[in-house]
């Protein structure tokens, strides 16, 4: 059984908006569960879901395009609450009959008017305007027939509306975006005003329901995990430990692709600090063997995701456990990166932990987190009683440095990239910047470039430093250092690092860049 089902639980059909996953975050925050799907569900399949209340996301279609994506209209007659954003409520709108005309596109600030402060803008003054953010090219000059406005801005009649007889509701701007200023409490009273949710979704009852389901699907088995020493690896492997209790084993691979130090602090922490069996397996040589000539990342991520589990199997067999299940921290960005939704929604990157393991594997994978976005998984964490330096520490990708080395994987260039991360973040930590920052590393490139260092032309590696700011992974704005330690971090890399004469400062944001490079 899914832990979800005991919550009040929103849906979200997703029509392709770069914004979807802020309206999921921002649900969660209210403490509602949500999911997000296929804008091509059937009515049969949402009802046996049974949601307390659906959100049409925004999108880049129109209409009137061909194909367009839609919902089954007899859904508008469920009496389920619905909230359609952007194109959601273009498309409620002309499947209940209105026009929607296409050609004035807007982008930016504009200033609502509430007329009708009732249920989805309940607490707001009709008096005062409101500043959202609108992203359109399409828009409804009169409601529906059965609806009525509830508010307007100088370029639209009817920025928001609802249904005179149902709990349904449109608004042609993004109340999940920070720039609309009020966009939370909107989405809040659609949530408790109008489909009356209950806030259970808490970390505790995630731990509760949790521990009960690992139990479930466990029984008598033994259960092995794959320990990065990351937060989503750690959180997961001590909820398994709290269902199972000494039947877990705990996996630590030294893949050859860990930062500096990293080995040794996982099994200082995990053997001292968390009493589970820990197993450390140094398979570095396997690894640099299976990534031999490969440079694509795609192809890096699945020989990854194949040789752990190669090695996992190996491990439990020698160690006499006869494991059937494996444990690992898949979160809910990876799920919705790693496969698309099947909507308008692509495949951004393969996660060796959702689609890099092999069709033969013998074990049943266990992953607690896979319903979780990662600042959840921090307040499990803190719920179970991890410390702080495990719940606090940046993401760091299953695949390691692989990924982080642009081009063949290489022990030399390993090496070089492994030096510059550990300065780059002893530097971050030196300045107290590290808890500000999401998350922060060093990049190999693929490139190498002129320098003069002493009286002497050098032929070097460039190293990229990235760091970011976000709230859950899924969007990520670079964060602006002080140019003085920006300074220094390069200084100590090119002067300590041997084969390095150049560094550069990743500015990109999630979107158009991914964080990772690769």
């Amino acid at each position: 059984m899914n832990g979800s089902e005991s919550h009040d639980r929103i849906l979200i059909l997703d029509y392709g908006s770069q914004y979807t996953q802020l309206i999921a975050r921002r649900i969660r925050e209210e403490r509602v569960f949500c999911e997000i799907h296929p804008p091509d569900r059937s009515l049969e399949w949402i009802r046996e879901w049974d949601p307390k209340a659906i959100i049409l996301s925004g999108g880049p279609a129109s209409v009137y395009d061909d194909q367009v994506p839609s919902i089954d209209p007899a859904l508008l007659e469920e009496g389920i609450p619905i909230l359609g954003i952007c194109y959601g409520m273009q498309l409620i709108a002309h499947l209940e009959g209105a026009t929607v005309h296409n050609g004035q596109r807007e982008y930016g600030r504009a200033a609502l008017r509430v007329t009708d402060a009732d249920d989805l803008f309940h607490g707001f003054d009709p008096e005062e305007s409101t500043r959202i953010w609108c992203s359109h090219g399409d828009h409804v000059d009169s409601p529906p027939a059965g609806y009525h406005t509830l508010g307007s801005t100088d370029t639209l009649p009817v920025a928001a509306f609802r249904a005179d007889d149902r709990p349904i509701f449109g608004v042609q701007f993004h109340p999940e975006v920070a720039h609309t200023v009020r966009g939370e409490e909107i989405l809040s009273n659609f949530l408790f005003q109008v489909a009356g949710c209950r806030p259970t979704w808490t970390p505790g009852a995630f731990v509760d329901e949790s521990v009960a389901r690992i139990r479930e699907q466990a029984g008598d088995h033994h259960v092995v995990c794959g320990l990065s020493g990351g937060v989503d690896s750690s959180v997961a492997a001590t909820l398994v430990h709290r269902a199972v209790g000494d039947r877990l084993t705990c996996i630590f691979v030294d893949n050859g692709l860990l930062r500096k130090g990293e080995r040794e602090s996982v099994e200082r922490t995990f053997r001292r600090h968390m009493g589970i069996r820990l197993i450390v397996v140094d398979a570095r040589a396997e690894f640099l063997a299976n990534l031999e000539g490969v440079t694509d990342p795609e192809e890096k991520r699945k020989r990854i995701g194949n040789t752990f589990i190669r090695v996992f199997e190996r491990t439990a067999d020698e160690a006499g456990d006869d494991a059937r299940f494996l444990v690992q921290g898949t979160l809910y960005p990876d799920v919705i990166e790693s496969v698309s939704t099947g909507g308008p929604s692509v495949t951004i990157k393969t996660h060796h932990n959702v689609g890099g393991l092999p069709e033969d594997m013998r074990f049943e994978l266990i992953e607690p987190l896979r319903e979780l976005f990662k600042d959840e998984v921090r307040n499990v964490g803190r719920e179970l009683g991890l410390p702080e330096e495990f719940v606090g520490r940046h993401p760091f990708p299953g695949p390691g440095l692989g990924i982080r080395l642009l081009g063949e994987v290489v022990e030399a260039r390993l090496n070089v990239l492994r030096e510059a991360d550990a300065i780059y973040l002893e530097e971050i930590r030196t300045a107290g910047l590290y808890d500000e920052i999401w998350q922060a590393f060093a990049v190999l490139l693929p490139v190498r470039s002129v320098g003069v260092m002493g009286d002497g032309r050098t032929y070097e590696n460039v190293v990229a430093l990235r760091a970011v700011t976000s709230r859950d992974g899924m969007t990520a704005d670079w964060y602006p250092f002080p140019h003085d330690l920006l300074h220094r971090i390069s200084t100590r890399i090119i002067n300590e690092v041997s084969g390095v004469n150049r560094v550069t400062y990743d500015i990109s944001s999630k979107p158009p860049a991914t964080i990772e490079w690769e």
